[in-house]
């Protein structure tokens, strides 16, 4: 088995570089490894070509069992004892959702910041593996030795609490791994984007640059949460009829601000989906949900006024059986929609998902609702939380790495990220996909546009 050497810093990712989703990256120094992210996808197309066999979890969601897919850990798992710690950057499904079923395989401490570790702790609750995982929770800005790995955690704004880019220092070279981030002065969550935190780190001769690469083929800027809630509360206020809004489940920030706009229009707001009651459940715990914006059972939705409801509902990529679903259906215990009432999809619609979107949205339209996505909106109803092409711009203006990685994207989203950096000065730009190699120290004396080592074999199961 390969092992790097005291003058070695390598990266591995093993999911998450050449798709966006599913994330589990791998730094390599010293005869050590450090995970960073352990995620999962969700009903992933499962064809030869693309290297992947038949799942061998499941996981119950919004009572529909949904196919899960985590990346292989074959390699990483054949020398867990070289396996220093798992570091978790913040609570969404595709960095952490993989830890109840790979972790026996690794059987490490998991290093993370209080919200996630709460997430973290029902999640494994539900397996056989409650109690048995060490958590280790961290502060933000805080730093860790962990192994030959020094990891600092830096704030970063994102859709929800306690998202953190790392530093990882060794003494062969310091890594920025970004994690998901956008630029947000005015997020709904947490405390705004701190340009200061990545100029600091000019001083630090940054060797390489691991980032997200979601939005890179977008220009400009992405929009801020609190411009969101102005178009959601534009929206909604001049409406007579229920409103139901399709949200992805961990998007706390969107909780918050449709909580506000139902406090600012006189609507009640009801949560329909066990992924958004969980998390506001696990945001009134740790402090961060508002004492002053009330959630009431969805139960009683049914019985109140149409111009009195707001309704939160999980399903807005149209999966089977999902909150959503089950209204358009009228097969939903607790609320009916009819005409006059609006359904508003605040989030993306992600590439593959266009038909179940487009069915769903045709039979919401066949009973008389009024459907309102966010990329046909002339508001803003959706927020981004990842950097387009003016933020990953000032962001290496700010850290000036000798070398790019993109990750987090599919090949075009890494290629556009990849042109960003070499037009922002940075010379090198490893470009890849999962199971690649890529030696970062000692670097080539002779510049080459890709440098890696070699290709593991990488199945996702």
């Amino acid at each position: 088995m390969m092992q790097p050497s005291a003058d070695d810093l390598w990266f591995v990712p093993l999911g998450g570089t050449g798709e966006i989703g599913m994330n589990l990256n791998l730094y390599g120094h010293n005869g050590q490894w450090l995970m960073v992210d352990c995620g999962v996808s969700f009903d992933e197309p499962l064809t030869p070509s693309y290297r992947r066999v038949k799942p061998a979890v499941e996981d119950r969601v919004d009572d529909i069992k949904h196919r899960v897919v985590a990346p292989d850990p074959k390699f990483i798992a054949e020398q867990k004892d070289a396996l220093v710690g798992i570091v978790i950057t913040h609570a969404h499904e595709d960095h952490v959702g993989a830890i109840p079923y790979l972790w026996q395989r690794f059987q490490v401490p998991i290093y993370t910041t209080a919200f996630t570790a709460e997430v973290l702790r029902r999640k494994l609750a539900r397996s056989n593996l409650a109690n048995k995982v060490p958590i280790i929770e961290v502060d933000g800005s805080e730093s860790r030795q962990i192994g030959e790995f020094c990891v600092t955690w830096l704030a970063i704004t994102h859709s929800l609490p306690e998202p953190f880019a790392l530093k990882i220092e060794t003494p062969v070279g310091t890594v920025l791994h970004t994690a998901d981030w956008k630029i947000d002065a005015n997020p709904i969550t947490g405390k705004p984007f701190d340009p200061s935190l990545f100029k600091a780190l000019a001083n630090d001769n940054v060797l390489a640059l691991v980032g997200d690469s979601t939005n890179a083929t977008k220009p400009g800027f992405s929009i801020s949460e609190r411009n969101c809630y102005d178009g959601l509360l534009s929206t909604i206020s001049p409406m007579k009829g229920r409103v139901v809004v399709g949200c992805f489940g961990s998007n706390v920030a969107r909780l918050i601000s449709l909580a506000r706009v139902a406090k600012k229009t006189g609507r009640y707001m009801g949560l329909y989906g066990r992924s958004l009651i969980n998390m506001y459940s696990i945001a009134k715990q740790q402090g961060v949900w508002p004492d002053d914006l009330p959630v009431v059972d969805p139960v009683h939705l049914g019985y109140l006024p149409p111009e009195e409801v707001l309704a939160v509902a999980t399903g807005s990529q149209g999966e089977r059986h999902t909150a959503l679903m089950r209204l358009a259906a009228d097969a939903h215990p607790h609320l009916q929609l009819d005409k006059g009432d609006c359904v508003l999809f605040s989030s993306i619609i992600i590439p593959g998902n266009e038909e179940s979107v487009l069915r769903l949205s045709k039979a919401l339209q066949a009973k008389g609702v009024t459907v309102i996505h966010s990329e046909d909106s002339p508001l803003p109803i959706h927020a981004s939380g990842h950097p387009c092409e003016e933020e990953l711009k000032l962001m290496y203006h700010w850290v000036k790495p000798a070398i790019s990685i993109p990750v987090h994207g599919e090949n075009v989203h890494l290629r556009a990220h990849a042109d960003i950096a070499k037009a922002c000065g940075v010379n090198k730009s490893y470009v890849g996909q999962n199971g690649d190699l890529y030696r970062l120290a000692p670097q080539p004396s002779i510049r080459r546009q890709v440098v890696f080592t070699g290709r593991l074999p990488v199945n996702q199961s």
